[in-house]
């Protein structure tokens, strides 16, 4: 079965299981499609374990699910299309409200937690056995540490927060999204490329692919502004939408700076300076051309996630990693914006639920395991020849991506009702 078979196939049984759920479910769509797609990646496991699906079938599946490549798949494939799509619907009056708690919030805390989980779960597999050097798991650090945009967009903007909470969630995620990238592929070129790393050329790395892509998004954003208000024809002006997140991400690649950076600083651009400059009707049709592609990649995306469990093996210790993972993440979380509140209190007055929210609905999705699985294979951990350092990363990111969708996901919503409650008494 080739690759584009596969994601016909999974296309529709999304496109099925979101029916259902809109039919009989209460869950958001994004969490119904992650947690059957896990619980029918349990069954299947529990059906080859007690061999009622023969061998040879069990290597088929696993193989068509290897066969998309998942990291490439997100980070060069779909990543464009939902960080511009997300982009589109900021509203840059809001961001500019936040753009101090925002760049603390995408910058500073990520590279906090980034090395504050880096730090702790070193010392803690120091003590446990399992001898991952500190620049591993730092690498952890840096993907875990940024909220995902595609899973917040997804289930929080839905809830309609108070808009300063909402701004800061959705703004923080799209830029923090960058900016792990950025972290990661700098301590990932630290870790494992050919020359010797120095403080200079690492600072230089990070700065190429974040300030680079930060203005290769305004060139995009200024060029296809001016075609698009220039084009007399309102099926071009979609057409050339859409060619932002495929030519314009691929080209930034190839430049060496951060594309996912360009994509959101691109579609803030287009969805308030260039939408402000066409018809209310064209507007219209731009905002539901990229809500469809939001919900079709989504979909894919999300059922992807849970499916990709097939494709893992099993060890005792990765389970103890696993469960030092989760709590460590939601701490470091919680101590990244507890932080950065004790200095925004000192200007402004926020929302009671402010913290809650932001550590709670700090989700992470199909990004974090995107990064995690590009980590090169074949790296000893000491503890077992059969583990390596990728096998512990991604498990430990999958079972940290699954919980905060599923569990974080489907119980931020009493929060977020406070806070709007607390918001018409005036705190």
């Amino acid at each position: 079965m080739s690759v584009y078979d596969t994601i016909c196939i999974i296309a529709a049984v999304a496109v099925f299981i979101s029916l259902f759920n809109h039919r009989v479910g209460k869950f958001q769509t994004t969490i119904a499609i992650t947690g059957w797609s896990v619980i029918i990646s349990l069954a299947l496991l529990f059906l080859s374990n007690m061999n009622y699906i023969p061998l040879n079938k069990e290597h088929e599946l696993i193989n068509i699910i290897q066969n998309i490549q998942f990291d490439d798949f997100l980070l060069k494939g779909v990543l464009g299309f939902l960080l511009f799509g997300g982009a589109l619907n900021i509203k840059l009056s809001h961001l500019k409200d936040q753009k101090f708690e925002i760049t603390i919030l995408a910058l500073a805390s990520t590279l906090f937690s980034t090395f504050f989980i880096g730090t702790v779960l070193w010392l803690i597999f120091s003590l446990v056995g399992i001898n991952m050097a500190f620049i591993h798991c730092c690498l952890f650090g840096a993907l875990i540490s940024p909220t995902d945009p595609i899973a917040v967009l997804a289930i929080v903007k839905k809830l309609k927060a108070p808009q300063r909470v909402s701004t800061q969630i959705e703004g923080e995620s799209l830029f923090n999204d960058g900016i792990g990238l950025v972290i990661f592929v700098t301590l990932f070129e630290v870790a494992f490329g050919e020359s010797t790393p120095t403080v200079s050329s690492t600072i230089a790395l990070f700065t190429h692919e974040a300030l680079g892509g930060i203005a290769f998004g305004l060139v995009l954003g200024l060029v296809f502004h001016y075609l698009i208000k220039h084009s007399h024809d309102s099926m071009m002006r979609l057409i050339l939408t859409m060619l932002i997140p495929t030519s314009g991400y691929v080209l930034g690649q190839h430049l060496g700076v951060s594309a996912p950076l360009a994509m959101v600083v691109s579609g803030i651009m287009i969805g308030n300076w260039t939408r402000n400059s066409i018809a209310e009707d064209e507007s219209h049709q731009l905002n539901h051309l990229w809500e469809l592609a939001d919900e079709i990649l989504n979909a894919i995306l999300f059922l992807l996630i849970g499916l990709i469990m097939l494709t893992f093996s099993f060890h005792y210790i990765d389970i103890v990693a696993v469960a030092i993972a989760i709590p460590l993440v939601l701490c470091s979380r919680y101590l990244s914006v507890k932080i950065a509140y004790l200095g925004f209190n000192r200007y402004r007055t926020y929302n009671p639920e402010s913290v809650k929210i932001l550590t709670w609905g700090g989700l992470r999705g199909g990004l974090a395991l995107a990064m995690a699985m590009a980590i090169p294979s074949g790296i000893a951990t000491g503890y077992s020849p059969e583990i390596d350092v990728k096998e512990i990363i991604v498990l430990m990111t999958y079972a940290v991506v699954v919980f905060s969708i599923i569990v974080q996901g489907s119980t931020i919503t009493p929060m977020i009702h406070k806070a709007k409650e607390l918001e018409k008494t005036g705190y």
